[in-house]
């Protein structure tokens, strides 16, 4: 009997003295948490954007738009703690019993489905710029919710949390929710609206009623019952909340852009990747981030893919407007509504970019020993290489000059049997090169067809490439944070626009010149130029290539003041057809214009060493009386055709 009451005793003190170990580890933390200083909730997490001219453009979180509790709707206040945190008012920032629990049923069903977060708990994670799931984070998040309960009552709490959540569609804050969704103050939202709203804050992306409102409705229904078994609303207006038809307005007070925020989620994308930011607001009291957002190019863009895009619902767009002279984007588009799609294509997809790929391949070309005018036969071609492999590229269309044609000419038409037998002349490595050269990190593969553009490029990255062809041989960063600053305007980084030649001059003239004829009537012959179709619109000259694969269409094109790239194609990858691929030529004839109108628009200016010759565009050969067709093509000094040396460079080096 001794023995079990022993035995007994053991098995008592083996429980509670580690339980009564944790109760004071936890009241000691909390009693040192009182005497660390006290964190200031009302300007942490707080968001303030500028545009190119210093503008505020956004601000998330700030003072201004702060709401007291007593001004938010009970309705709200109770929709929130019913469907994320019942206990909130009981516990001291971990509700347990809850972790036990939800602990126990990702146990039982083998996921981790059930999560134990409390208000103060998300609270605290809101104040990190970044949610890095390691476990000092997890340790700083926990010791900010300790720090939180013991420096603050439940309500001020529960106050800085409705003014810093996100509720989607760029908007933080339950001032800024009920005025965006609903046009109306935090204070009269009703119980429909209310728990429409609370239940957005668990999934931004799949819960607000203007992405995916079928999914918002489940959402809401499960706020709903929540409430009803919290008994905050009886049965009857539980039911009633639920099938009261809402009119949400979807609209801000300024700039109220459907593609905007595809911009913000790039400052954050590029802002959490520069270590000089600290990774939490309670070392900057929010942050000031200073970008080069030209709000009237973002316009322009967001026009003129609207415009296009009416008789393509489902299609997409992205697009990059670029400074080729520092790097800093002007405008970008990540799909066509933000609302109905978060997903961001410029910065997270990467696409097949054809054509536009052969720039790159021409320049390395020019500085190999290629003229404008060096000939190649444009025929159905089989090429052998490595093992006795085979590949037999086609022009668009299968259209083929059966003859020699010159350089420019190739480049007008973007000839694909042109391109690969430069390709393979030139070594399968040397396209690999330049284009990393010009900044392009992606890893390309040394294949025949890699000039076709089969590989796939994030669009930001390859607009890049094409700013050393823009700013006359200058490699760049593409950004968009100018400067950081902390709350009282310490600089915390800037951008110093650094760039570095990498490019000849004079070559990358010759090419700039190449392109522009991509919609020259002079090269109107056996086939049309590629960009004819915008022809009639363009009032300024440009350099212009143009691309496409069974999936994707890219334009990318730039003078001195600008460069844009414009993508389309389809999320799940359909097959285009022909009529689609002038969209995105379209988009960037219709933007460049917009944005370029009535500014002091120049082009470049010849180089010392480089010279213009008049020839048949076609041949590459000097131009005489007979021949109807006659362009400016140009030269280094030295290497332009004349009377009795044609330019027929290179044709007997591969067996023509």
């Amino acid at each position: 009997m001794k023995k079990k009451k022993s035995r007994a005793k053991k098995i008592l003190l083996f429980i509670f003295v580690p339980i009564l170990i944790l109760v004071l580890a936890n009241i000691s933390l909390y009693v040192i948490a009182l005497f660390t200083p006290k964190v200031e909730i009302k300007t942490a997490n707080s968001f303030s954007y500028y545009d190119k001219n210093n503008e505020l453009f956004f601000s998330g979180n700030s003072n201004s738009e702060w709401v007291s509790l007593k001004d938010v709707s009970e309705n709200l206040i109770n929709a929130t703690l019913s469907i994320e945190d019942k206990n909130f008012y009981k516990h001291k920032g971990f509700d347990y019993l809850r972790i036990l629990k939800a602990m126990y049923l990702n146990i039982k069903n083998r996921n981790i489905s059930q999560g134990a977060s409390t208000i103060t708990q998300q609270y605290a994670r809101n104040l990190y710029l970044t949610f890095e799931k390691t476990w000092k984070r997890k340790i700083d998040e926990a010791w900010l919710t300790i720090e939180l309960e013991s420096h603050y009552s439940k309500d001020q709490i529960l106050e800085g949390y409705l003014n810093t959540i996100n509720y989607g569609q760029g908007v933080y804050g339950i001032a800024n929710a009920a005025r965006y969704y609903f046009d109306k103050d935090a204070k009269d939202l009703t119980i429909a609206e209310a728990s429409m709203l609370a239940g957005i804050p668990n999934s931004p992306s799949n819960y607000s009623p203007l992405v995916d409102e079928y999914n918002a409705k489940k959402r809401q229904k499960v706020v709903l019952n929540m409430m009803y078994k919290n008994k905050y609303i009886t049965e009857e207006e539980m039911n009633n909340a639920y099938n009261e038809k809402l009119t949400y307005i979807g609209k801000k007070d300024k700039y109220n852009l459907a593609t905007l925020m595809y911009y913000q989620d790039a400052i954050m994308d590029e802002l959490k990747n520069i270590e000089s930011i600290p990774t939490s607001f309670l070392s900057t009291g929010g942050l000031k981030i200073y970008t080069s957002l030209d709000m009237e190019a973002q316009q322009d863009l967001e026009e003129s893919m609207t415009n296009q895009m009416k008789n393509v619902p489902e299609a997409q767009v992205s697009g990059v407007m670029m400074d080729p002279e520092n790097g800093e984007i002007l405008a970008l588009i990540g799909g066509t509504d933000y609302i109905k799609s978060q997903f961001n294509r410029a910065i997270d997809s990467k696409r097949q970019v054809g054509s536009t790929m052969k720039p790159f391949l021409y320049y390395a070309a020019l500085e190999n020993g290629f003229t404008s005018s060096t000939n190649f036969l444009s025929a159905p071609t089989t090429f052998t290489f490595g093992s006795n492999q085979t590949y037999s590229p086609k022009n668009f269309s299968e259209k083929y000059a059966n003859k020699e044609i010159s350089l420019a000419a190739a480049i007008a038409y973007s000839d694909n049997i042109y391109a690969v037998k430069t390709h393979m002349f030139l070594g399968e490595d040397t396209l690999v090169d330049i284009a990393n050269r010009v900044g392009i990190d992606e890893k390309l593969e040394s294949i025949p067809s890699l000039p076709l553009g089969t590989n796939e490029i994030n669009l930001i990255d390859f607009v890049g490439g094409y700013g050393a062809f823009a700013n006359e041989g200058y490699k760049i960063e593409p950004h968009i944070i100018r400067k950081v600053e902390d709350i009282n305007g310490k600089v915390l980084y800037e951008n110093k626009n650094s760039k570095e030649r990498i490019l000849n001059k004079s070559t990358v003239f010759i090419l700039n010149e190449l392109l522009s004829n991509t919609y020259s009537y002079d090269f109107v012959d056996y086939s049309t130029p590629t960009l004819m179709s915008i022809a009639p619109k363009l009032t300024h000259k440009y350099a212009i290539k143009s691309g496409s694969t069974e999936t994707d269409y890219l334009t990318i094109g730039y003078n001195k003041d600008v460069l844009l790239g414009i993508w389309f194609g389809y999320d799940d990858n359909r097959k285009l057809d022909n009529s689609e691929s002038k969209i995105s030529k379209q988009i960037w004839a219709d933007t460049v214009e917009k944005y370029l109108k009535d500014k002091d628009v120049k082009w470049y200016d010849i180089p010392e060493n480089v010279v213009g010759v008049l020839v048949n565009p076609i041949t590459g050969e000097l131009a005489t009386e007979n021949d109807q067709k006659k362009h400016v093509c140009y030269y280094i000094k030295g290497t332009e055709p004349s009377s009795d040396t044609p330019d027929k460079i290179l044709k007997n080096v591969i067996g023509e």
